[in-house]
């Protein structure tokens, strides 16, 4: 059954309403959509949402740019309690994180991705259930959908308790990590025991950032600075100011742009493009990679003294093959998480099903182990996973056996992977979890 719940969604596209119908019918009873914002006041008026998915942008607004933060004031002025997920492009983020600090529940960025849109959401009401009191929130959701599990495994908690002496620093953090294993959960956990945690944490994707716009997407430009900056923008750095900067795929910035980040680090301050004038910034510093770090120093890929720079505290999560005692914990909240999010009835776990999960190698790690258990329970009709429910790719294994090294297995995945989809580089990038521009630095880099 749907989740109890009404939610509002404005935006003037009716593509992207549509598309919303479809996501969110198994989530809320009740979904309304209007095409204005102007709408707003007379909606609430008659209807009691328990979220609202609000567009940032509208082609008649009130002031562009920054019609989102308007309605989400006078949505405020209406019922201050209401929770507000902005819709908002990429180019518009900082103005998101304006939002989150004048009283949005969170954002969300197009394009999107359904399951952390329908997550988003569901979190966001979930809150708004408890706080009314109705019977069937889901804030047993919150915690899957947004917390690191630790699991029971001797290798997780020895990482839980150097995260629980380091957290609460301000010390650099560099991840390390086979793909999959929830570098960036890991981060928004660093985060959320910090002292910073009241504040924002901006990740960004350095692998998905291209070279003419690292500066700008970082550092900010003013107006001016190059053709279509029509107005002064503060870049990642700044947007993260008193909280916390979150670099991904760190190992994939070039080269000649290492200096320019180490130069920002060491000074504290950034300069934005077609500007002289440097802005102190406070951040904390978070970085996560899955390649050699030492390595790619010896081969001069990366810079010494960046890399002391930013791993100040290194730690390294073990991958899914390394704490086996957490699969069955996991599949269990993953199974809980995607019947709830599909409305599907509680499943259980055969004891037949648990074994196949306990033999497979996991190479795509938790990511992995989460697509399985997300297939099965979209494709599975009864109140049971067997184990012919549970669809592995048997030649997984035999790659594991064949390979030596993390570099290794990375190069036959994606070449393995480009085969299967016959070169189609956006399925090839969705089945392997990571953007476009990632898998096309991947590619230049082993030479595929």
């Amino acid at each position: 059954m749907p989740i109890q719940g009404t939610i509002l969604v404005v935006d003037d596209n009716k593509a992207i309403l549509t598309a919303m119908k479809m996501l969110l019918k198994t989530s809320f009873e009740k979904i309304i959509t209007i095409t204005t914002p102007e709408q707003i006041k007379s909606v609430l008026s008659k209807e009691t949402p328990n979220v609202v998915l609000l567009d940032m942008n509208f082609k008649s607004g009130i002031n562009t740019g920054n019609e989102g933060l308007f309605w989400l004031t006078e949505i405020k002025k209406v019922n201050p309690s209401l929770p507000v997920v902005l819709f908002t492009a990429y180019a518009d983020i900082d103005l998101a994180v304006k939002g989150i600090k004048e009283g949005a529940a969170d954002f969300v960025v197009k394009p999107w991705d359904n399951d952390k849109l329908v997550q988003t959401l569901l979190k966001a009401a979930a809150f708004d259930n408890n706080r009314k009191g109705k019977k069937g929130a889901t804030s047993t959701l919150s915690p899957i959908a947004n917390c690191m599990v630790w699991g029971e495994s001797k290798a997780m908690q020895q990482l839980r308790a150097l995260i629980e002496k380091v957290a609460i620093t301000d010390a650099n953090i560099l991840i390390t990590g086979e793909n999959g294993t929830g570098k960036e959960m890991l981060a928004r956990e660093i985060h959320a025991l910090s002292k910073r945690k009241n504040n924002i944490m901006i990740p960004v994707d350095m692998g998905a950032i291209t070279e003419t716009l690292f500066e700008s997407e970082l550092f900010g430009h003013v107006k001016g600075a190059f053709t279509d900056a029509n107005a002064d923008r503060p870049g990642k750095f700044e947007a993260a100011n008193e909280g916390t900067l979150f670099l991904d795929e760190i190992g994939n910035l070039p080269y000649h742009l290492q200096a320019k980040l180490l130069t920002v680090l060491q000074s504290r301050k950034v300069v934005r493009v077609g500007s002289n004038k440097p802005i102190p910034i406070d951040i904390r510093l978070i970085c996560a990679t899955n390649r050699d770090m030492e390595k790619m120093v010896e081969k001069d890929e990366f810079r010494e003294d960046l890399l002391y720079r930013i791993n100040t505290i290194h730690v390294r999560i073990p991958s899914l093959r390394e704490r086996r005692e957490d699969i069955i914990r996991l599949a269990e909240i993953f199974l809980f998480k995607y019947c709830t999010i599909y409305g599907k009835q509680n499943m259980r776990l055969t004891t037949e099903a648990k074994a196949k999960l306990m033999q497979h190698v996991w190479s795509g790690n938790i990511r992995e182990l989460e697509h399985t258990i997300e297939k099965a329970v979209i494709i599975n009709e009864s109140d049971t996973l067997d184990e012919v429910s549970i669809d592995l790719n048997k030649n997984k294994n035999k790659v594991q056996k064949e390979i030596t090294t993390l570099e290794e297995m990375e190069y036959k995945l994606i070449k393995e992977t480009i085969d299967q989809f016959e070169g189609n580089m956006s399925l090839v990038a969705q089945q392997l979890g990571i953007s476009r521009q990632t898998l096309y630095n991947k590619i230049k880099r082993y030479e595929l």
